[in-house]
């Protein structure tokens, strides 16, 4: 697992500050397959990831909706047959957060973890 993976998501609501533009480089350089991606009119961390079959990409669907609920900040999910299309984003703030990046690399580590076959 990555250290952006191990760090722990902090408490975003209104107001909160998005990650600096100097500091999204150095934070996406820490991602292997992701890019930051604008839609519905703000910047948003985007990856897909691709599976053998219809269960196998479902389970990893399920496998980030769990890492979702565990730190309460939510993507957008789009399954398809053997295709999962992830994006992360924070809605309160409109934009990217510090937390944005870390629920990429841990999605990116479960999918190393055991989908990646």
């Amino acid at each position: 697992m990555s250290k952006l993976a191990e760090r722990n998501c902090q408490p975003c609501r209104a107001g909160s500050p998005p990650v600096d533009a100097s500091a999204r480089p150095v934070l996406l350089a820490q991602l292997t397959g992701w890019s930051i991606e604008q839609a519905d009119g703000m910047d948003q961390l985007g990856a897909q990831f691709t599976f053998a079959n219809f269960a196998k990409a479902l389970a990893f669907a399920n496998r980030v909706g769990e890492l979702a609920e565990a730190a309460d900040h939510h993507p957008r999910i789009v399954l398809e047959w053997g295709k999962v299309e992830v994006r992360w984003w924070t809605h309160a703030i409109g934009g990217l957060h510090e937390n944005d990046f870390i629920m990429a690399a841990r999605t990116s580590a479960a999918f190393n973890a055991g989908f990646n076959n």
